[in-house]
């Protein structure tokens, strides 16, 4: 089933709206797997949930560990005696593998975030 989210209700009090993806477009729209579809008719006001993990997972995967990749990869390159303009370059390629990766194993990540849905 899929869900389009009013961002403005949706995300009006969360402090972090500006830099999530949800934030930046009026409406967004997600897959909700759910046994009972035929319960809920077009239109309707439903409660959209996920686990906080979840939340923590995304947070990990996209600004966290980017970070640590770029950080380690640019200590490794100085630390092998490269130019500090290599070793940038370097830290800035490690951080396009790493979304690139990111971007391959996307079907098997979004498979681990699941929405669950009910009624107000």
């Amino acid at each position: 089933m899929r869900v389009t989210i009013e961002v403005m209700e949706a995300c009006g009090s969360c402090a972090s709206r500006k830099a999530c993806a949800m934030g930046q477009s009026d409406k967004r729209e997600i897959v909700v797997y759910t046994d009972d579809a035929t319960a809920y008719s077009v239109g309707e006001v439903v409660n959209v949930s996920a686990r906080q993990t979840i939340g923590i997972t995304a947070v990990l995967l996209c600004y966290v560990l980017p970070l640590v990749v770029m950080i380690a990869a640019l200590v490794a390159m100085v630390m092998l005696g490269c130019s500090e303009g290599v070793a940038a370059l370097v830290s800035l390629a490690s951080i396009a593998l790493y979304y690139a990766i990111l971007g391959a194993l996307h079907k098997r990540i979004s498979k681990k975030i699941v929405f669950t849905i009910n009624k107000i």
